[in-house]
């Protein structure tokens, strides 16, 4: 019985052995097809403004990563756009969905690659070499952020957003307000948590905070990502959007922290008006 024995627990040894040696090597192949970082545009109704979205990932210089276009069930001709320009690494989603978050999520969700960024309908890479600067040269960092250029219909510089992000970004930097865009935002994706849908506007910068505050390794990528086309969700719904801001302002930092802060940015405003109106 015990020659019986010890033929049984070798075999299931020899089992065991070889069950890990297929799942060493299945995670392995797993691995060299994630891609490097999942791009999601979301996208309605933006047929004069989704090709240059299109192009500035197509162009980059790393073609490690996919690209996911989800779009709101569009009307006009986007759509068509979008086919024109579609490659193997580019899959459409095209449904209704219930706001920008909504459809954020969808990409999320569907998004498979090592890091994730949202680059919405006409906005773009800064230049052609983003990927290669900021995911090649800081790969292995949870968070990875850089400058954004604020541009016009025609893809004119105006110049930078109202807020700069710092050298070194925390979570409590977005104090007192969106100091990074999420279009200059590479995020861990298996960090990366769904956008609250009870916000309509400003699911950005909640989304922004927590990620931070979870994220160990964050990195400044040193220069710019992203060209972020103005006039968007937020500028159009201004109103509501404020109010979403300080309700999401006193969730993180509490109610007598996010007053002084609104107070400094209603003093802040007026100035930045009149630079911006020096540039042009």
């Amino acid at each position: 019985m015990e020659a019986v024995a010890d033929i049984i627990a070798k075999v299931f040894g020899l089992c065991d052995y070889y069950c890990r040696v297929v799942v060493f090597f299945a995670r392995q192949v797993a691995m060299s097809q994630t891609p490097l970082c999942s791009i999601i545009t979301v996208v309605y109704n933006a047929e004069s403004l989704i090709e240059r979205t299109l192009l500035s990932a197509a162009h980059q210089t790393v073609q490690d990563f996919e690209h996911w276009i989800i779009d709101g069930a569009s009307i006009d001709g986007t759509l068509t756009v979008v086919e024109r320009f579609k490659h193997a690494r580019m899959h459409v989603v095209s449904e209704r969905d219930k706001g920008i978050y909504d459809a954020m999520n969808k990409g999320l969700v569907r998004a498979t690659g090592k890091y994730v960024i949202f680059m919405n309908a006409g906005d773009e890479f800064y230049d052609n070499q983003v990927l290669e600067r900021a995911l090649k040269q800081h790969d292995g960092a949870d968070f990875i952020y850089g400058e954004t250029a604020v541009v016009d219909d025609a893809g004119n510089i105006l110049g930078n957003r109202r807020l700069s992000p710092p050298k070194h970004l925390n979570w409590r930097s977005l104090q007192r307000g969106m100091c990074v865009s999420h279009q200059s935002i590479f995020m861990r994706r298996e960090l990366a948590e769904s956008y609250d849908l009870n916000y309509r506007i400003s699911g950005d910068i909640d989304w922004t905070i927590r990620m931070l505050r979870k994220s160990k390794s964050i990195v400044n990528a040193e220069g710019y990502i992203s060209k972020f086309l103005e006039g968007g969700v937020s500028a159009s719904r201004r109103n509501q959007g404020l109010k979403e801001r300080f309700h999401i302002m006193r969730k993180h930092y509490g109610l007598i922290t996010t007053l002084f802060n609104h107070f400094v940015i209603l003093l802040r405003y007026p100035l930045h008006r009149l630079t911006r109106k020096s540039m042009t």
